[in-house]
């Protein structure tokens, strides 16, 4: 059966918002303007957002991605992925003497600093987040001893603090819900435990969930944007997928499936918060060649929120540079 044959597929609806926050914008100009400033190579401590287009750009360009500090020859200019470094991280590029540039995500650095504060004050932290991910081991890597990590409500009960002066700290990027659930055990268990002001789940994580939570049920099939190692570009996928409706998520247009749309007319697409716009458009054209002949946005938060760049990296700011790209 050729593309053509396809004639079920025929509406596409964008989730609004969708694709590359705050954060992520900021991490990738500041990988660039270090290229444009002190020419190729930099070095990046992790994939500086979680997305394979995106780092094999910056390779493209110069950006060498590496896990340990002993790969990176002394003098070099390092940059830390959006995802936060443990401390341990911090000290060793210091004590190399390498010229530094912290593309950490501002919203990840306030929960650095809420942990090194209330460790001042004696707290230790239940940490609700995913184990192995870049920004649980930075955060708990902002202690030596003292935070403990919880997956699952089951995680809860096996927490042994040594203290009663306890605080929760939580992954930028998880499932709302999910994260509500655990909390809820958390302080079943621990009725005093101190909450943050403001939850630490960020707001562009929370706004593409809302958009899904708007667009699911309108619609017989969900496509996210994202690669496989973006925890928040996976939670939209199971967020979409809880909410009764299939869901796939794709890291380029050719990974779409056509059968994924045999009998289901109205395709839903998203991104995750580190996808860029260009591969959304690209799937887009892909579903108009499977048979798409509508496309709509639906309506959403516009997102303004902008984050300074380091000092060093010229005068710019990134309200500037989103205008510049617009």
């Amino acid at each position: 059966m050729d593309e053509g044959a396809h004639p079920a597929l025929t509406d596409v609806t964008l989730a609004q918002p969708r694709g590359f926050c705050a954060g992520v914008d900021r991490a990738i100009e500041i990988v660039r303007r270090a290229l444009e400033r002190f020419g190729a190579p930099i070095y990046v401590r992790h994939e500086i957002v979680h997305n394979s287009y995106v780092v094999a750009e910056l390779k493209a360009k110069g950006a060498i991605f590496i896990e340990d500090l002993a790969d990176v020859p002394p003098g070099a200019t390092l940059v830390f992925s959006a995802h936060g470094v443990p401390m341990a991280v911090r000290e060793e590029a210091r004590a190399r003497g390498f010229r530094v540039f912290d593309a950490t995500c501002p919203l990840v650095n306030k929960v650095h600093i809420e942990v090194a504060k209330l460790a001042r004050e004696g707290y230790e932290f239940v940490m609700i987040g995913h184990k192995g991910h870049p920004e649980v081991e930075g955060t708990m890597g902002q202690l030596s001893e003292g935070i403990y990590l919880v997956e699952k409500v089951a995680d809860v009960a096996n927490v042994r603090p040594r203290g009663d002066k306890i605080a929760v700290v939580t992954q930028t990027t998880l499932s709302v819900d999910d994260a509500a659930e655990i909390l809820a055990a958390v302080k079943r268990r621990f009725p005093q435990v101190r909450e943050p002001k403001k939850q630490d789940i960020c707001y562009a994580t929370q706004n593409r969930q809302d958009a899904v939570k708007l667009m699911a049920p309108q619609v017989d099939v969900v496509i996210v944007v994202g690669s496989p190692t973006s925890s928040n570009s996976n939670r939209l996928r199971e967020l979409a997928q809880r909410l009764g409706t299939p869901a796939y998520m794709v890291e380029a247009a050719s990974d779409l499936q056509p059968q994924w749309f045999e009998g289901r007319p109205r395709v839903g697409l998203t991104a995750g918060a580190s996808a860029p716009e260009v591969l959304v458009l690209e799937v887009i054209e892909r579903l108009r060649a499977l048979g798409a002949t509508s496309v709509r946005t639906l309506p959403g938060v516009q997102e303004t929120v902008r984050f300074p760049l380091p000092k060093g990296l010229g005068d710019k700011s990134m309200q500037e540079v989103a205008t510049s790209r617009s």
